[in-house]
């Protein structure tokens, strides 16, 4: 019976040992403490005694009898005994035999006229995954809050209370529709690669295929599917770059040795025309000590911070008139001993008085198009002094040396007071951190509640009045 809603004996509030068969004798438990359960569901496939299942389903809580698109409604009757049995609907003759689809709700409330209310509604697929739900106010109806997956068994353990208050129970299983062999799924590759980074770095998420921003409801079951989650917990949220970009950051920087772990729920997930979700590899990194280095271009100076505290006041010179160094917040990209630096890899052209070619030590990138902290023993006079570079930022060969040792990809690099453009967010390097939390959360698909991940906590499933 793949595909079939079952519903087994559970005493109220205890789970099943198993799915077995439909207990059809359990009718008579009516005589002591019951309550009859409506169970909606949308499915898929060919229904042989009513043609094709057509597209569409009923307006979600609007239960009826008999077919309504391809939303099929099916009557359960929980005891206080916990058996129970599907009770027929005269308007077909099987509505358990198709499959769920997983891309439709399922929800379930006491039928008409019943006395009575859900108390708890837990459900968990074959992998023990719970799946997420909220009771409406009074505990007449459940729905879930996040999507099915595709190809996945879901047991459903739900307690009641009849008029008098007596607890009643019953456990049901189903299985949805397999994915469609379409070719490929939607997959994501996190980053950064595994390891330990710096307070500002930046969780990335490339998509195998593009969701345009027009198809929100595909971009938001995106979202909701890339999780991240810390240790301590932190404010944080997704901000679609592009069709097949997505960055993850908190509100504020990481707090010094956060553990971060980063995952996909999508796998089997329905995303509408871009077919389903696939596996990922999940990523877990660290966070150093807090690295904070703000240069004041005006000051000619750079203050570095540990966790808060000053470890080092480092002279500087920063871009002069026509070559002014970038405003904002930068992250580190990564750390170059020894690199060959020109002025036409930055339209300076050769042969002009301003065009250079030098090796520089200790090079600390900033940005993709070649924006660095590094040494420049040939400006020491000027460093504190004056802004000589043509964008760098360049300071002795020992402070160079100790910057360069001390910093790591993600640890934050300001630079204030230089006049210069401001630093971009996405095009050239890291500059998330220069927009406000408010502009950031408008990029994501979700609402701003949604959008944020709630603390970690023990699973509790969505229930009114909790049972022993």
């Amino acid at each position: 019976m793949t595909g079939a809603l079952l519903a087994v004996a559970a005493a109220p509030g205890q789970p099943s040992s198993g799915y077995g068969p439909l207990d059809r004798t359990a009718a008579g438990a009516a005589r002591d403490a019951a309550v009859t359960l409506l169970v909606g569901r949308t499915v898929d496939g060919e229904d042989g005694d009513h043609g094709p299942v057509t597209a569409g389903w009923c307006e979600a809580g609007a239960f009826r009898g008999g077919p309504c698109g391809a939303w099929r409604e099916q009557r359960i009757l929980a005891t206080a005994h916990g058996a129970a049995s599907v009770l027929p609907d005269p308007a077909f003759r099987r509505p358990e035999a198709l499959p769920t689809d997983a891309g439709g709700p399922l929800e379930i409330a006491l039928a008409r006229s019943q006395a009575g209310s859900l108390t708890d509604v837990t459900v968990h697929d074959g992998h023990g995954r719970h799946l997420a739900g909220a009771l409406a106010p009074g505990g007449g109806h459940w729905r879930n809050t996040e999507p099915l997956r595709a190809g996945e068994t879901y047991t459903l353990q739900v307690g009641a209370q009849d008029g008098d208050g007596t607890p009643v129970g019953v456990t049901m299983a189903f299985r949805t529709t397999p994915p469609a062999a379409d070719g490929g799924r939607l997959t994501a590759e996190f980053g950064p690669r595994p390891g330990t980074y710096g307070a500002g770095e930046i969780v990335t998420a490339v998509l195998s295929r593009p969701v345009p921003a027009e198809d929100a409801d595909a971009r938001a079951r995106v979202e909701q599917g890339l999780q991240v989650t810390s240790e301590p917990h932190v404010e944080g949220a997704w901000h679609w770059v592009d069709d097949t970009t997505l960055h993850f950051r908190p509100r504020t920087y990481w707090p010094a040795h956060t553990v971060v772990r980063v995952r996909s729920g999508l796998d089997g997930v329905e995303l509408g025309g871009h077919g389903y979700g696939g596996p990922s590899e999940s990523l877990e990194f660290t966070v150093a000590d807090r690295i904070e280095a703000v240069t004041d271009s005006a000051a000619h100076q750079m203050t570095v911070r540990r966790n808060g505290r000053v470890i080092r006041t480092i002279p500087v010179t920063t871009g002069k008139a026509g070559f002014l160094t970038r405003s904002g917040i930068k992250v580190v990209l990564g750390k170059e001993a020894k690199v060959r630096m020109r002025g036409d890899t930055v339209g300076i052209q050769k042969g002009t008085k301003e065009f250079y070619d030098l090796p520089v030590l200790y090079a600390t990138r900033v940005t993709w198009s070649g924006e660095y902290v590094h040494a420049a023993p040939w400006s020491v006079e000027a460093q504190g002094e004056e802004n000589v570079s043509h964008g760098c930022t360049g300071m002795s060969t020992e402070d160079a040396a100790w910057f360069f040792e001390t910093v790591r990809e993600g640890d934050i690099v300001e630079v204030v007071n230089s006049g210069g453009a401001p630093m971009a967010p996405f095009d050239n390097g890291f500059g998330d951190w220069n927009m406000d939390w408010r502009t950031w959360l408008s990029g994501s698909a979700l609402t701003p509640a949604a959008a944020r991940p709630a603390p970690p906590a023990a699973h509790t499933p969505s229930r009114l009045h909790p049972t022993t």
